[in-house]
């Protein structure tokens, strides 16, 4: 399948420069798609983080560089992109348990982390429902916060930010703002490699409020999941999404902000719509 082929292509890449800058955009490029959305299916189907997946090949590589050998260790450390022995020393012992030097000694035991292989796996008992539909842009208002370039160093950040806004009335005063569809307080992300990384916690809105800020949805057309539940129930359909719906679906991933639509704000029972922008497969 090319969507597995063009991932393994990524991870070729990946192995090629695990001793030189890895670029996420060149990654998202190959998986045609942004470095976000490259990411963000990485960690779905390989149930890791591409920074942890990258810092476990590198050790895995360092162990072997400094068993049994006279090299330096500020030689290695050097070799997979650590500046400083003391960020070495912290990565290596996070992943192997002892520290570098204990390495050059026989019997010392270690852990190896071969590169992945994506593959196609048979799933899909359970039932997804969706739509396709092509919208023109609409107008949100509501806050946001920038997101960084790796996005496991998002994974606290968008939750308080939630906390927050609901503790603060920001998420009260968002639905007074509500008068445009989709009909809901919205999620998005805006990550494309054209302009800075933003998360917005916001409204579809045709009114005007200073203390907020303004972002036009682009024109695209979105695969719209429906789901509902409580605690980690939309992340489980998100990753139901990209391992079982988008390999086969003969879609892509577009380069417009994903959404999640919050129909029913009540945590204990969840109603929700994820929005991702795709494009058919050329």
């Amino acid at each position: 399948m090319e969507w597995v082929e063009r991932l393994n292509q990524s991870i070729r890449y990946i192995e090629e420069h695990l001793t030189s800058e890895i670029d996420y955009e060149k990654l998202g490029r190959i998986a045609c798609c942004s470095a976000y959305h490259y990411q963000r299916m990485f960690t779905y189907m390989a149930g890791i983080t591409l920074t942890e997946y990258i810092r476990r090949r590198r050790m895995s590589l360092a162990a072997v560089d400094l068993q049994g050998s006279h090299t330096k260790i500020i030689d290695v450390a050097e070799k997979y992109g650590y500046s400083s022995p003391t960020a070495f020393n912290r990565a290596f012992q996070s992943i192997h348990g002892v520290v570098p030097s204990a390495v050059k000694n026989e019997g010392v035991s270690v852990k190896s982390f071969p590169p992945i292989a994506f593959t196609v796996a048979v799933k899909g008992a359970e039932e997804m429902n969706y739509r396709i539909e092509t919208k023109e842009a609409f107008r949100i208002m509501g806050i946001s916060a920038p997101l960084h370039k790796e996005t496991e160093q998002n994974l606290a950040a968008v939750p308080q930010m939630w906390q927050d806004a609901a503790m603060n009335g920001t998420i009260e005063r968002l639905g007074s703002m509500m008068d445009a569809p989709p009909m809901g307080l919205l999620g998005v992300s805006v990550c494309n490699d054209e302009e800075q990384w933003k998360y917005f916690i916001a409204v579809s809105s045709t009114k005007n409020c200073s203390e907020l800020e303004e972002y036009m949805v682009p024109a695209s057309t979105w695969a719209i999941f429906t789901g509902s539940g409580r605690g980690q129930s939309i992340q489980e359909l998100e990753q139901r999404i990209i391992t079982e719906w988008l390999p086969a679906s003969g879609y892509e991933y577009a380069n417009a902000p994903d959404i999640e639509v919050y129909l029913n704000p009540d945590p204990q029972n969840a109603q929700y719509e994820v929005w991702i922008p795709v494009r058919k497969k050329l």
